[in-house]
């Protein structure tokens, strides 16, 4: 009901704004044409303006009497042509700004479109509103389905990859356009399709690691998320040509992992942590994997003497020497909280050691000491999320 009123008082505003120049224009030239005939009515006190307007047409017809004088004085000979030409000037000149005072009567005809425009306003502007209204942007019309929406999306995307595999068709050494169809054909399942532009993209761009990793992944992709030998090989080159590609290095402890090469898995992972930017959009994919195959539960990275020299000490010594890492971990990051990979290890620790309550604590801290940077508590959030700890 509040929708109507509000559509109501917009509609009288437009017609408002339609009919009050009519208005006045109107209202202004009966008031003229009135003065003019209402001089023999209205009392002395309130005839002034018929008096004035009686005047001004006296003057008007006493100087067209003077123009007539000066034409025929001209045609008798009376008076020179330079002469009667100044006269007639200065008359003329007179007669317009007495002509001008005049008011204009009101045409019937002008009323009768005016009229004919006010009832237009009145009526035709609400029928019309509404005739458009109603079909197009009825409140009780029903938003498109989500899905719906989501596959006119898809079509659309399809539409262009059509259009860009035609232009291939005719333009095959066409490498930019290899390389910009194959994420675009992944994204849309089409995986041995996607395999085969990024092949076209190796062969007319030439060598590079993420072309290469990206038909390992296509070729994954296509195999249900196996990494398969063929895939494997495709990694393996990405990483010949670059050792610290994430993408290559990810598949290949995939690859460990499928294999049931655990420890070469965790290996691969927590090398490419350890090289990784902070702000790595793909670290907590990682983590997950790392934690997944039982790598997660690493504490502070551990030198190869202090690993060896676990190797001889008691269980008892063992466990000690891991909670007083975990402690100077938590130490360190109380001076220094913006290490975002240092607060899941220590949560990561405290869940290994059983721990929850701790972990939990852990956690908060966390939150508030990189509370002002967005990007840092998003890692936080996902790395989190990652161990069971949503909250």
């Amino acid at each position: 009901m509040t929708l109507w009123f509000v559509f109501a008082l917009m509609t009288v505003a437009a017609i408002f704004a339609v009919l009050w120049p009519l208005g006045r224009r109107a209202r202004a030239q009966s008031q003229g044409s009135e003065g003019q005939g209402s001089e023999g009515q209205e009392s002395e006190g309130q005839g002034s303006e018929g008096q004035d307007t009686e005047n001004r047409g006296s003057e008007v017809a006493v100087y067209k009497d003077q123009l007539t004088e000066i034409e025929r004085d001209l045609g008798a000979g009376l008076i020179a042509a330079p002469e009667a030409e100044a006269a007639r000037v200065e008359i003329s000149r007179r007669l317009l700004a007495a002509a001008g005072h005049e008011p204009a009567p009101v045409p019937k005809a002008s009323l009768k479109w005016r009229r004919a425009a006010a009832v237009l306003a009145l009526v035709g502007l609400p029928l019309v509103a509404i005739g458009v209204y109603m079909p197009l942007g009825s409140p009780k019309l029903q938003d498109f389905p989500l899905a719906q929406r989501g596959s006119g999306m898809a079509r659309s995307l399809e539409t262009l990859v059509v259009q860009v595999e035609q232009h291939l068709e005719k333009n095959p050494t066409d490498g930019r356009g290899w390389n910009v169809l194959g994420p675009v054909l992944e994204r849309l399942g089409r995986f041995d399709d996607a395999a085969r532009a990024y092949r076209n993209s190796l062969t007319y761009n030439g060598e590079s690691a993420e072309r290469r990793s990206n038909l390992g992944e296509a070729l994954s992709a296509a195999a249900g998320g196996v990494v398969t030998a063929e895939a494997k090989t495709e990694f393996e080159r990405a990483r010949a040509l670059d050792a610290d590609d994430p993408k290559a290095n990810y598949f290949l402890g995939l690859a460990a992992e499928q294999d049931g090469r655990k420890d070469d898995a965790a290996t691969i992972w927590r090398a490419l942590l350890a090289k990784a930017p902070a702000d790595a959009p793909w670290r907590p994919v990682v983590q997950s994997a790392l934690a997944r195959v039982g790598g997660g539960g690493a504490l502070p990275a551990l030198s190869d003497e202090t690993i060896a020299a676990s190797r001889d000490m008691s269980e008892g010594d063992r466990g000690a020497m891991v909670r007083g890492m975990v402690e100077r971990l938590a130490t360190r990051l109380k001076q220094n909280g913006d290490d975002v990979e240092g607060w899941l290890r220590l949560v990561r620790a405290y869940l290994v050691m059983g721990d929850r309550d701790k972990a939990m604590g852990a956690s908060t801290d966390a939150r508030q000491a990189i509370a002002n940077d967005a990007e840092r508590l998003r890692q936080l959030n996902e790395g989190l999320k990652t161990l069971g700890l949503d909250g």
